[in-house]
């Protein structure tokens, strides 16, 4: 992890921890999912369900790009380092006043069918498709989404 440099806490969950980071090789920022278990050997590693499924199924516009694993074996620490999103289709309507537009809805559930329908054709199940796992870049001309694969 020596890098990329911690910018800030995105978000937790049972098995992870989401950082915001930035690389000191391009200065681009990524989101850093640092796993709470420890793993053994890199061979553990490779076998996760996340990576395998993830290296299958990039590059896809509408998946989660994965752009490195980082596997420590001294201390048995791994991070996922992924595409940086803007936020999950749950942050977007949370506490709105108004609804999204039908057009924009279309335009989500178009891409998250793109999505579902690409993860089906490699043989996998998503498991898990809800709000918080529907992630979103806002873009010039609207926003993007993309199906962020869990296990």
């Amino acid at each position: 992890m020596k890098n990329y440099k911690a910018i800030g806490k995105i978000g937790e969950g049972t098995f992870s921890e989401v950082m915001k980071m930035q690389s000191l090789r391009d200065g681009n920022y990524y989101a850093c999912k640092q796993m709470k278990q420890r793993f053994e050997s890199i061979e553990q590693v490779n076998n996760l369900r996340e990576i395998q499924a993830l290296r299958r199924l990039n590059p896809h516009p509408n998946i989660l790009m994965l752009h490195e694993v980082v596997f420590d074996r001294k201390s048995g620490s791994l991070a996922l380092i992924c595409e940086l999103m803007d936020m999950n289709i749950y942050e977007l309507i949370r506490g709105r006043r108004y609804p999204l537009s039908e057009k924009k809805i279309m335009h989500y559930m178009y891409q998250l069918c793109k999505s579902l329908d690409h993860i089906h054709r490699n043989g996998i199940f998503h498991r898990d498709v809800k709000p918080e796992n529907i992630l979103i870049k806002v873009v010039k001309n609207g926003l993007f989404n993309k199906c962020h694969q869990h296990n």
